[in-house]
């Protein structure tokens, strides 16, 4: 268990004094990496503290102060905190849990770090990480800002809704995001500790957040809402005395259960209309295709699914990234026998690789066939990626809804972020490879033929699609009716991942 309780008080008086001091300091995202400068603030994000240590040290400004005590978790001299922090005071941030005394200094309790996007601007607490308490991770760590909380903040999508749901909220990331587009928010978590930082970073932010303990679902029982997100602890860990389980990361299940059961059960807390997304892992058997298993959870659920495998590892991999995650090296005794437990589990299921992806789940609004899309997108992709789902959503539902006719009815225009580049050889006189490239989104590259590639040359708003396949046929002087299927299957998926609108 952690040594340090988390800051319990939500003292108004004591949260709106902190908050001013934090702002005064200019204790944000950019005010942090000015002060450290390219090459501290590069070795910061490789765990690396001695020259973010050296720069504090040197600059010795409130600012600085406050990036030692709660970023790197050093013993900072009191008359030092004193002046950071003037209107809360030293008593003041041990009223509220934040720091302690230590020998002639003050260190911090917990991790506290400005955090935002582009129109807004948090701070958020939560357990010193490693790199601050220079040890092995406990197993009720409530984890901060992370690489996973950072993906799903940009996958989500963010209609206005009433009310919306953050499974498993930790410290209460996702739901600072929900709220500058939902009116109502509730999050749940099965850590007390992961409450009392939500709890807490709710009031240091000025939200209000329906706050309530429970594993998963359990918690919200017989509710619905518009939107549903989580960063669910979806990490594959053996049930083995060997392996420590970090409340953060592991559900309790076997194998992939954790993402498999939120699959199966999300949908009876959807609204018709509502969507749900998280991150998951999903194990892969033997030499089957990873879409096998996932089409498994969908079917049945009534719910249409767009599901996108993002990473691949093989089980080995898999076991060296998290054995290393709480702080365990890779030369010590705990990593081997930890990483050996891995692979005997894996090994126990012939699981030949672990998936990674983004999980995006909608309630049908009409009784109809639901779509289950599963693809695979390993490169970049735009940032942040909210705006692409949403639409993608939208473009494969109006697919669902409506028939050939109705696609064939509309004058399609190519989206202004798609280009066209032509391969030949030389001497060729005709092209020989002609793709269509999207600068946004998933970033997609759809190969063409000579028809597909007219049909999208025509798509400028103008002709209807059944007029321009018409029109394509005479051109090429081939059977309009041997041509429409392929260019119709063509158009419904550029529809679908936005390249034509």
């Amino acid at each position: 268990m952690a040594t340090t309780a988390p800051p319990t008080s939500t003292d108004t008086e004591l949260i709106d004094a902190l908050r001013a001091d934090l702002a005064a300091a200019a204790y944000t995202v950019e005010g942090v990496s000015d002060l450290l400068g390219p090459l501290a603030g590069a070795a910061l994000a490789r765990e690396q503290v001695l020259p973010a240590q050296r720069v504090t040290a040197a600059a010795g400004t409130p600012l600085a102060t406050l990036v030692r005590l709660f970023g790197l978790g050093d013993a900072v001299d009191a008359e030092d905190v004193a002046v950071a922090l003037p209107t809360l005071g030293l008593q003041g941030a041990q009223s509220l849990g934040l720091v302690r005394e230590q020998g002639p200094g003050v260190v911090a309790t917990c991790d506290l770090r400005p955090y935002g996007e582009e129109d807004h601007a948090w701070w958020v607490a939560s357990d010193l990480a490693e790199i601050a308490t220079r040890e092995p991770l406990h197993e009720d760590h409530v984890l901060g800002i992370g690489g996973a909380s950072t993906t799903l903040a940009s996958w989500t999508p963010r209609p206005l809704v009433v009310r919306a749901l953050d499974i498993g909220t930790g410290c209460g990331v996702q739901a600072l995001h929900l709220g500058a587009h939902a009116a109502h928010i509730t999050v749940t978590d099965l850590s007390e500790r992961a409450l009392a930082y939500a709890r807490f970073n709710a009031a240091l932010n000025g939200a209000s957040w329906d706050v309530v303990g429970g594993s998963m679902l359990d918690p919200v029982a017989g509710q619905r809402f518009e939107l549903i997100v989580s960063n669910p602890p979806f990490v594959i860990t053996p049930r083995s005395p060997d392996v420590p389980l970090f409340e953060y990361r592991d559900g309790g299940a076997a194998g992939d259960a954790i993402v498999a059961d939120l699959v199966r059960s999300i949908g009876d807390h959807l609204e018709p209309g509502g969507i749900a997304q998280f991150l998951g892992n999903w194990e892969v058997l033997g030499d089957a295709d990873w879409r096998e298993r996932v089409r498994g959870w969908v079917d049945g659920t009534g719910l249409d699914a767009w599901i996108i495998q993002r990473d691949v590892q093989d089980p080995a991999e898999y076991a060296e990234t998290w054995a290393r995650d709480g702080g365990h090296h890779s030369a010590t005794v705990e990593f081997a026998t930890m990483y050996a437990a891995w692979l005997d589990d894996f090994a126990s299921r012939d699981v030949s690789a672990v998936g990674f992806g983004v999980v995006t789940l909608q309630r049908p609004v009409t009784d109809r066939e639901p779509f289950v899309h599963l693809d695979e997108v390993g490169g970049p992709v735009a940032s942040p990626m909210g705006p692409h789902v949403l639409a993608g959503i939208r473009a494969r539902t109006w697919l669902a809804e409506h028939t050939e006719a109705d696609l064939l009815g509309v004058a399609w225009t190519v989206a202004p972020d798609v280009t066209e580049e032509r391969h030949s050889r030389p001497g060729d006189p005709d092209p020989s490879v002609i793709l269509l490239r999207q600068g946004g989104g998933l970033r997609r590259t759809v190969r063409l033929d000579t028809a597909g590639a007219a049909l999208a040359s025509v798509c400028d708003g103008t002709l209807t699609a059944g007029v321009a396949i018409s029109a394509i046929a005479q051109l090429l002087e081939v059977d309009e009716a041997t041509l429409r299927p392929d260019l119709v299957a063509l158009l419904r998926e550029l529809v679908a991942d936005g390249l034509v609108t």
